[in-house]
This record gives structure tokens, C-alpha cells and sequence, in this order.
């Protein structure tokens, strides 16, 4: 298979893992916000449940996004990244994504604890922060200015 073959497979998957770790860390935060404005103990039972399988679902791909991504970077060459400064600030931005979706892991333990202290409308800020850094990265991608 030659080079270019390959690079545009792991472009493919690249954005295919994209979407579906987005769809994930969009929706997330969504529970999140019905969990807190609850008042049923059966009801948090039923979003714990909610929250950990979709934590746990888009988990391997944010991974997958990230290795194919890196794996882009490898077959473009080091040169090409040290002169595509445009891909530095979309890495650091994918790395604040990173530390969101770890947040959510900390989230996650204080909602299975019964120790969340944040109301529906803190979430619904949070739930914010990933459509911010999709379409800062999505630019950067697209325009690689």
C-alpha cells in the first residue's frame, strides 16, 4: 500500500473517531445537567448508569483520534511539523480537550459518590467548553493558517 493510500486512511479514520468521540463529549455533560437538576434517587441511579457506559464507550475514541491523528503527523514528517505552527495551537487545544474528557472521569466519581455540588446550569457552561475547541480545531484544520 503506498503512502499516500495510507495517509488518506488514517485521515478517514482520523475524523471518523472525531465524530464519534464529539458525539460522546457533547452528550456527557447533557446527563449531566438532568442528573443535577433531579431530585429521584431511582432517577440518579438510572443516569449513573448513563453516564459511566457513555464515559466508557467514547473513551477508546479519543484514543483512536489521537493515534491516528499522531499517526498523520508521522507520515508527513518532522519538517512539516515544525513549520505548521497552525497544528501546534490545534494540539494544545486537542490537549485542553484531553483534560475535559479526564474532568469528566472526576465528574463521573463525585455524581457515583453522590457528591456532586454543581447545579444543571454549572453543567450547561460546561457542556459549552467542547463546541468552543471543535470549531477552534476545526478551523485550524481546515484553513491551517
Amino acid at each position: 500500500m503506498n503512502e499516500f493510500l495510507v495517509l488518506q486512511w488514517f485521515k478517514a479514520l482520523h475524523i471518523a473517531f472525531m465524530v464519534a468521540w464529539f458525539a460522546g463529549i457533547f452528550y456527557l455533560p447533557r446527563i449531566f445537567v438532568y442528573h443535577a437538576e433531579s431530585s429521584e434517587s431511582v432517577v440518579h441511579e438510572q443516569f449513573k448508569v448513563m453516564e459511566r457506559r457513555l464515559l466508557y464507550f467514547v473513551t477508546p475514541f479519543a484514543l483512536l483520534t489521537i493515534a491516528f491523528g499522531f499517526g498523520i503527523i508521522w507520515i508527513y514528517g518532522a519538517d512539516w511539523f515544525r513549520m505548521s505552527g497552525w497544528l501546534h495551537i490545534k494540539l494544545l487545544l486537542v490537549a485542553l480537550l484531553v483534560v475535559y474528557h479526564a474532568y469528566c472521569f472526576v465528574l463521573l466519581a463525585d455524581f457515583k459518590a453522590n457528591r456532586n455540588r454543581r447545579s444543571g446550569k454549572w453543567y450547561r457552561v460546561f457542556n459549552e467548553v467542547p463546541v468552543i475547541l471543535l470549531f477552534a480545531i476545526v478551523i485550524l484544520a481546515v484553513l491551517q493558517p
